[in-house]
């Protein structure tokens, strides 16, 4: 069992900087970096075409509902 003076404290675990003690600002992570980024910008633009096909399916139900809703009241009054 190790001694309290062995151990690591909560601030060295961590390391000094602002996000931990992960080495940062190598050119290789940073391609790696514009990949991840690349990859995650094509899916959030398939997501949001789905979005958009979703939303005017939408459109266009509430507009046929209505259309019908009216016609149906002008028809009964």
């Amino acid at each position: 069992m190790a001694s309290k003076n062995d151990t690591q404290t909560w601030a060295d675990q961590r390391g000094s900087r602002k996000y931990g003690s992960f080495k940062t600002g190598s050119s290789d992570s940073r391609a790696g970096k514009n990949m991840v980024s690349g990859n995650v910008k094509a899916t959030a633009s398939e997501g949001l075409i789905k979005a958009k096909t979703a939303a005017l399916a939408g459109a266009e139900k509430v507009k046929s509902g209505t259309s019908r809703g009216i016609n149906w009241v002008k028809e009964q009054y």
